[in-house]
Formats: C-alpha cells, structure tokens, sequence
C-alpha cells in the first residue's frame, strides 16, 4: 500500500445529518482521509441504528455509512451544548446538515452562526425540496423526490405502473454525490481565496440532470416523454428487458447498428424484423418469443464474448462470481481504491458509537470531553 497520504488528509468534518445522503457524503470524504465527527441526539441517536439486520449489536446500515468516523451524542436544543458545537465547527473544515430549512437557523447552527466562527468553513445543507418555495417545508424521501420530479413515471409495466427503482437514486445520485463534488469543489476555493461557503443541495431538483435527455428532446420538439415508449424506457426493442424460459432476464442495450446487427443474427431474428424502423413493438414481441425459448444458460453461453451489449441479468451470488461486486467477511472487508482497508473499525474501541444500539447513549457525549473539541 502505497505511503502517500490520502488525499483529505488533515480535513475536519463536524457531520450532523442523519440517514444516508449526508452520512454517505460524508463517508466518502473519511474514505479520502478526513477526519469525520457525527453528532447524534442523545439516546436513540441517528434513527438508522434501529434498522435491521443488525451488524453484530449495530444496524448493518449504520455501521456501512458511518465506518471510520467517531459519533457524539448532542442535545442540540441544548444552549450550552450548542455553543460546544460552535466551538468544535470553529475548527472544520466542512460542516454538514441535513435538517429542513430553518431548522438548523433557529437552532443556532445555521451557516450564519458557523460562518461567525469559522469564515472559511464549507457549509453543505442537503434538502428534500431547495432552502425556499412552495415545497421547501414538506417532509419527503427518495421515491417522493422521483415520483414529484417526473422521473418514476417515465418506465411502466404492463399495467401501465411505475415499478420501484432498483436503489434510492434521489438520495445518492442528487444528494451524496452533489454534495461531494460541491464541497470538493468550495474546499479548493477556501484555498484560494480564504473564504467559506453555504452550498444548497436540493435532491428534488438535482434529479434534472438524471433527466436531462428528456429535458433536451422538450427543448428541441416541444414534447414531453412518454411513458414506457421512448428509445430507452421501453419503446424501442434495442433496449429491453426480454425473459427467458426459465424466469430470468435478458438485458439487451444493443442500440448502435453494429451490435443490433450482431444480435439478431446470433439469436436467429425473423429477417423482416431486423430492420426495426416503425415496427418496434413487433421487433419487440418477436425478440420475447425468441429469448422465451430458452433458459438463461443458453443464452450466456451464446451471448458470452460477443460484441452484442446483451447480457443476462445476473443474481447477487453470479455478480459476486463475475467480480463486479467485492464482498468479505467484517475484518477483511475492502473498498473500491483501498485494497487494504477493512471494515475492522465496526468494533474497534476508537468507535464506540458503532458498538451497540439502545436505548442508552451508545457513544460518549460531547460535553464529556475535557475542552469539547474531539479533534486529534
């Protein structure tokens, strides 16, 4: 393993938000080296500890998203706490909240109030809805945010229903990794120029950009998409989801003419639908009938090593197999770009908060400390 420090080594992020946008945020800023402290409510602490499975006494949820950082139990409502939180905010780098607008204001731990501790401190509040407007109050979670921004509606089944995402994409995908990118982004400022920033990060309108191809074709045509009937949400027989004879799936993303061409060679396509122009839901039924006919044995062993961007859908267990996805066990568990890191601080004594859930305060608080600052 190489010697070079990581690359936010030396970074301090106060961490008060809850649940998985922010914490994973954070996760992967201790991921690069810095150095992450959480802040939790007394005794039930950050609801996902309750979630199950369990991880050891811990929720396997909390322990992935929280590794490697240190948690403190904080009366927030609290004045003398809160000022101890001020205190600790005047040494980081990066603070992040979670909270709807305003909380985090009359709390007292807005961005004005860190900002007059700490000017060059980064400051990240990850919302539902955006800081102001009509939605900015309303409570909400990931498939809200999809089903409000337009996204959930655009594939249906046969019914003409939305099926629920494969993972919570508003979250990671318009919370975390904005959030990232924004406060990489103002860290290299504070650099330069000496001077913090509050960066807004509204999930439900960050969904845009996993939309933007629709937004482009209402620009240039004026028409919105239609459900379930566009290229790649199921109108199109290049770009499909075909079962096979034995209740898996195939996954056809054959959308260039060379690995379309390919394809319906291969699989022994009725010729008059190979050319698929204006008669894309017979090209469609054609291609069910032909994958129907077979297990999905078959048609790996067919589809193996050619050229078709076809695949069959793979169980957890075949990923594993294939090498696209890395599991082990809790002590020698790594990450993508660490080979060497483990999981082992699920229960180490230098992360007590991840020990054991309760009803007790499971990590120390804050106001234990002798000068109320935890940095090293």
């Amino acid at each position: 393993m190489s010697n070079q420090p990581l690359p936010l080594a030396g970074v301090k992020v106060l961490d008060l938000s809850t649940l998985l946008p922010g914490p994973l945020a954070t996760l992967m800023l201790a991921d690069a080296g810095a150095d992450v402290v959480k802040l939790e409510r007394p005794g039930r602490g950050d609801e996902m500890r309750t979630y199950e499975p369990k991880f050891g006494e811990a929720s396997a949820n909390y322990a992935v998203l929280n590794r490697g950082k240190r948690a403190y139990a904080v009366d927030f409502k609290d004045p003398d706490q809160r000022d101890r939180v001020l205190e600790l905010a005047a040494g980081a780098d990066v603070v992040m909240e979670q909270f709807r607008p305003g909380v985090a204001d009359r709390l007292g731990l807005g961005y004005e109030a860190m900002k007059a501790v700490n000017p060059h401190v980064v400051y990240c509040s990850i919302t539902g809805y955006g800081p102001t407007g009509p939605h900015a109050a309303r409570a909400g979670h990931d498939l809200n945010y999809l089903a409000e921004s337009g996204l959930l509606g655009v594939v249906t089944d046969s019914t003409g229903s939305p099926p629920l995402p494969v993972t919570v994409l508003a979250d990671i995908a318009a919370g975390t990794y904005p959030a990232v990118v924004n406060i990489l982004l103002a860290l290299r400022q504070a650099e330069r120029t000496g001077e913090g920033s509050h960066l807004q990060v509204s999930m439900a309108h960050n969904l845009q950009m996993l939309g933007y191809g629709y937004f482009a074709t209402h620009q240039a045509g004026g028409a919105w998409p239609r459900p379930g009937a566009e290229q790649l949400t199921g109108g199109s027989p290049r770009y499909h989801i075909y079962p096979t004879s034995d209740g898996r799936h195939i996954a056809c993303a054959a959308l260039e003419q060379k690995f379309w061409d390919r394809l319906v060679d291969l699989v022994d396509l009725d010729e008059k639908f190979h050319d698929d122009a204006g008669q894309e839901q017979a090209a469609i039924a054609a291609l069910e009938s032909v994958f129907a006919a077979r297990p999905a044995s078959h048609w790996r062993d067919l589809l193996d090593g050619e050229d078709v961007c076809t695949v069959v859908v793979a169980t957890w267990e075949e990923a594993v197999d294939a090498g696209l996805v890395e599991v082990a066990g809790p002590d020698q568990v790594s990450q993508p770009g660490h080979p060497d890191q483990s999981f082992s601080t699920f229960t180490s004594p230098v992360d007590p908060a991840l020990r054991r859930v309760g009803g007790t305060v499971p990590y120390p608080t804050l106001a234990a400390l002798p000068d109320g600052s935890p940095w090293a």
